[in-house]
């Protein structure tokens, strides 16, 4: 997806590698064995700091670990999104489903596949995308986390999300780095 939008992308897996890209992407999957690998691959920390810095965008499992909190013990989240999320919420492998979301007043599909919940979030998080009452799709700054999978979609309107986010962070780091008075002064 992030190829057809002409973002250049590769595989993380050490923590140098991490060090060589702009804003990760922390996929679905099975959280409690994604922070067990995090935690043996030293990359768990090495995520803390790269996301002091620069933007991650975690779908799925990859939400649960950028909460501030989770529902499970054996998750290690990062404290990226001020928000307490709740794994396999939506219910077992057989529960998933797909429906229609909103995103800035367009339809996009949602593909939930033991999907977790945001039970809360914080007041400094925007809602993108909501499934009835609750956020599925939000944002924190220069973080963006899903409970759903917009990867499984052909549509680019999620994924064309963090491209923006990055680049945006990307600008406002180098501002910074250059010695900008107005960012000196706390304006930028």
């Amino acid at each position: 997806m992030l190829q057809r939008l002409s973002t250049h992308c590769i595989e993380v897996r050490t923590p140098e590698q991490l060090q060589t890209c702009d804003g990760l992407i922390l996929p679905g999957g099975e959280s409690t064995t994604m922070t067990r690998l995090l935690r043996t691959s030293g990359l768990l920390e090495a995520l803390r700091l790269f996301g002091a810095e620069k933007p991650l965008f975690g779908t799925c499992a990859g939400c649960i670990l950028m909460a501030m909190e989770s529902s499970d013990a054996r998750i290690h989240p990062l404290g990226l999104i001020d928000m307490h999320v709740e794994r396999n919420a939506f219910g077992r492998q057989s529960d998933s489903f797909c429906t229609q979301l909103t995103l800035r007043s367009r339809p996009i599909p949602g593909t939930f596949i033991r999907a977790p919940r945001i039970r809360s979030i914080g007041t400094d998080v925007t809602v993108h995308c909501r499934f009835g009452d609750e956020a599925v799709l939000v944002q924190q700054g220069k973080h963006l986390a899903s409970t759903f999978h917009p990867e499984l979609s052909k549509d680019p309107s999620v994924h064309q999300l963090f491209p923006d986010i990055t680049a945006s962070a990307a600008r406002s780091s180098s501002l910074h780095r250059s010695g900008c008075s107005e960012c000196d002064r706390g304006a930028g």
